[in-house]
């Protein structure tokens, strides 16, 4: 079986962007994304999903490094500094390749 290394970018923010992050995900050219709920406690204090907008996403996006840097640096540069919102990159192995 081989595998074969992708990035897994994760982004935690406020449920209220998801429609703008997700035309950002298809103009930038990410293939697929996940995004569910997400509750819990940070800096900022604690986010329920009590309201549709007061809630958190957790958004995931599996691609090339570059692909996941570039959305990286564009969510930082848009969003960082009005809105609640976490990055983080790993690296995942991934059995399609081509999926991603």
């Amino acid at each position: 079986m081989t595998m074969h290394v992708r990035k897994l970018l994760t982004v935690v923010t406020e449920a209220g962007l998801e429609r703008r992050l997700v035309e950002d995900l298809r103009q930038l050219g990410a293939r697929g994304w996940t995004i569910t709920d997400a509750r819990g406690q940070g800096h900022r204090g604690k986010r329920a999903l009590d309201w549709e907008y007061e809630g958190n996403i957790r958004l995931e996006v599996i691609c090339e490094e570059s692909l996941a840097e570039r959305l990286a640096s564009h969510f930082r540069e848009h969003y960082y500094q009005d809105y609640a919102m976490i990055l983080f990159l790993q690296d995942v192995e991934v059995l399609r390749p081509e999926k991603f």
